[in-house]
């Protein structure tokens, strides 16, 4: 997550990490093979593979990349047994970091996550040390300048398919829901074809903190770079007011 600048920021890292395509798909493909050992290949009767999907789509996963994934994961003794832990600590002036990830190895991920607060001068807490400053809410951004539709219309089409709240930004929308509203709401504003930069169930900080001294814009960067290169590591959350 990011500060207020939610769109500028988001699209920063999607440019940043336009190399990280790989690393996104690979995220989604890891999903997809939990959601299927769990309920089975088919979206109809799996709710939970059905929303990665429509996550998937949403960050430009092509079909074909999908529909493997799935017959991958259906396979008999297909890929490895991934589990999901998650991590909570603190960065520079205190800042609230929460890491999902999703492994085959336990032990190499916590070294690892461990690993990259130390280098940039943090600590892994306990679970719920952070977590309690955070609210789980599905998020959708879009581009303005690439949206027709009025924003009254736009506002009207969310909030009737079970947004909590629409945010005219000055360069994009912001749609919140609850995490159990958000497909939903997704597949409403993709059945309009709207162009989206960004759609997640993900953590919203409460309020954030600015950080100024440059060795802690060191420090808070160092975590966060290690943290998404690691191929484990589903998704970050913090509070740092980029």
């Amino acid at each position: 997550m990011s500060g207020h600048s939610k769109f500028s920021n988001i699209k920063h890292k999607k440019e940043k990490n336009d190399a990280a395509k790989g690393k996104i798909f690979t995220r989604f493909g890891r999903e997809i093979a939990v959601a299927v050992k769990e309920g089975g290949p088919d979206p109809n009767n799996n709710s939970k593979l059905k929303d990665i999907i429509a996550k998937a789509k949403a960050n430009n996963m092509p079909n074909d990349t999908i529909d493997r994934s799935i017959k991958k994961a259906a396979g008999e003794g297909a890929g490895a047994d991934y589990v999901r832990a998650t991590y909570e600590g603190y960065g520079p002036k205190g800042t609230a970091i929460i890491v999902e990830t999703l492994t085959d190895n336990k032990n190499r991920t916590a070294s690892n996550v461990r690993n990259a607060f130390t280098k940039g001068q943090g600590s892994v807490g306990a679970q719920g040390c952070v977590s309690y400053m955070f609210d789980e809410k599905g998020q959708i951004i879009l581009d303005k300048e690439e949206v027709d539709m009025d924003p009254d219309d736009l506002m009207m089409l969310a909030v009737e398919a079970g947004a909590e709240d629409f945010d005219d930004e000055e360069d994009s929308y912001e749609i919140i829901t609850a995490p159990e509203d958000f497909s939903a709401v997704l597949e409403a504003i993709q059945a309009e074809g709207l162009p989206i930069v960004s759609a997640d169930v993900t953590m919203i900080p409460q309020t954030w903190v600015e950080l100024s001294d440059e060795q802690d814009l060191k420090n808070i960067n160092r975590i966060l770079d290690l943290l998404n290169d690691d191929d484990d590591v589903q998704n970050v959350y913090h509070n740092w007011d980029e």
